[in-house]
Parts: C-alpha cells; structure tokens; sequence
C-alpha cells in the first residue's frame, strides 16, 4: 500500500506533483528507486532539476468576475517563455482557481483540486513540458460593492499590472487611476496606511540631511515637515499629482468626479527578487548540457 509518507519522499527527491508521485509508486509497489526511475522515463523527474534557479520574469495578471476580483503573479526564468501561450494560458487557469476558491495565501491555493489535479501538480507538470522553473509567487483577491467599480491596468504586456477599487461608476475614471497607480509607483493608498515606524525613520534621516545643510536650527522643524510632505507625495497615490493634470492631486481629480479611491494593488514581475546575473554564453552551454 502507497503511503502518504512514501508519496511525500519521493516528491521532496524528484520534484514531480503529488499526483504523479502516487502513480509512480503504484506503478512500482512502492519501490522508491523504481519510482523514481519511472517518472525519469516519462520526463517528469526533469522539474526537480530547474528547482534552484532563479525565476524573476513572467507575468501579472488581473481578472474580474463580478464583485470580485484577483490579481496574481506567475514568474518563469525567461521573457522569452512569459511570451508563451501555453505560459500565459496557466497564469490564466491561476487566476480562474484563485478567484473562484479565495483562499488565504499561495500554499492554500497550490492544494486546491481543479478538475481532479491540485494546482500545485499543474504547475510541476507545465515545468515538465514549457523546460523552466515556474513558480506562483503571489496574489491578492479584492472585493466591491455594487455601487464600486474596479478599474484594472496592464503595461508592457504584463511585467506591470494594477487593480483598483473607486466608488460609483466611472469606468474611465478608474482606468486613468490605474493607469496612475503604474506609472507612478506608490506605495500606500493615503497617510493613514504609512506605517510608523516609516515616517519616523523618513523624518530622522531627513533632520540629518537639514543639519549637515547647516541650516537655521530654528527653522529646521519646518524643513523637515516640508521635505516629509514631498516623501508623502511620493509614496501616497492620493497625494502624487495627476498624471492628466499635473497641477490636481489625485486626491482632488477624484473628488472632483464625485468618486473616491477604496483600495488599490499593484504588482510590477519581479520586484524584490534578486537576479542572477550570469554570462550569456555560459548559460548557453548549460542549457544545452542540461
């Protein structure tokens, strides 16, 4: 009998899905050399190989159904494959599976079991079959009321993608926050969502700025809160000017269509991810040693 100690040791040793590991051990009457032979003669063994490399390009994705909507951030280890359709039709069954089931975080979603396989085997076997490491890196599910709308935005096909939430229903209005929400980067919807620990680490480096200045000690209070503002401005959405009108805050640009920003996400590929920098033709010959 096929345990569930047996089936996890063999996919810890050769990086093949849940599934496949089970069937290999069925297959063999649970001899673990055999099995692990057996997924090596159907090419599903070969994952486990991709599994230290680095995979920092790839896609985000957004999707709406209804009230809800989810964005997600599938990584590959080249542009080359993000640009796959076999690539880009699994972020999508991604989306689809993390939209419809919500769950709590990227190691609930990998257990979940969409026509009979668990998302986390469907990754392996797109590993087995695309040749590179794959990982499902992110994802954040929101929700609106029926008097919200969400707006949603991609840019370069993909590395850059944000999802907005707007009371009432200006659809256009939406878009061009979205289309702010990508260009300029912020990091925090408002004030209130900076923590504090941020804004007193921003504030004492900024002092120390003031004073190797040399500026008048008496004034300093008032620099510092100056500067602090433009720190706000940077990072706070409702604080940066409009990309349409430079001269109006977003902040007041919303007001002024009689809306207001709810909540917003935005995912660029990569970010945070420390690439490896390596010479082309080594990685050539590694590819074709591989």
């Amino acid at each position: 009998m096929v345990s569930a100690s047996m089936v996890k040791e063999l996919r810890e040793t050769s990086g093949a899905g849940m599934l496949d590991c089970k069937k290999a051990l069925e297959a063999t009457n649970g001899n673990m050399e055999e099995a692990i032979n057996w997924l090596r003669e159907k090419g599903i063994s070969k994952a486990a190989k991709k599994a230290s490399r680095i995979a920092a390009e790839g896609l985000a994705f957004a999707k709406i159904e209804g009230n809800k909507a989810v964005i997600v951030e599938v990584n590959s280890e080249t542009d080359f494959v993000a640009k796959n359709e076999e690539f880009k039709s699994l972020v999508n069954e991604i989306a689809d599976i993390v939209l419809k089931n919500s769950p709590k975080n990227v190691e609930e979603a990998l257990e979940v079991v969409s026509d009979g396989k668990k998302l986390s085997d469907i990754i392996s076997e797109k590993v087995a079959t695309i040749g590179e490491k794959l990982s499902f890196r992110r994802f954040e599910v929101l929700e609106k009321e029926d008097s919200q709308i969400f707006g949603t935005y991609s840019h370069m096909g993909g590395k850059i993608v944000t999802v907005v939430v707007l009371e009432g229903n200006d659809a256009e209005l939406a878009k061009d926050i979205a289309m702010q929400a990508a260009a300029m980067r912020p990091l925090y919807l408002n004030r209130d969502e900076v923590p504090e620990d941020r804004i007193e680490k921003e504030r004492t480096v900024l002092t120390e700025q003031a004073e190797n200045e040399g500026l008048d000690p008496n004034k300093l209070p008032m620099i510092v809160n100056g500067r602090l503002n433009k720190f706000f401005e940077e990072v706070c959405l409702v604080d940066q000017g409009f990309i349409k009108e430079n001269k109006m805050k977003v902040s007041k640009y919303v007001e002024s269509k009689n809306s207001n920003i709810v909540q917003f996400v935005r995912y660029e590929v990569g970010e945070g991810i420390e690439k490896k920098e390596e010479n082309f033709a080594d990685e050539v010959m590694k590819q074709m040693n591989a």
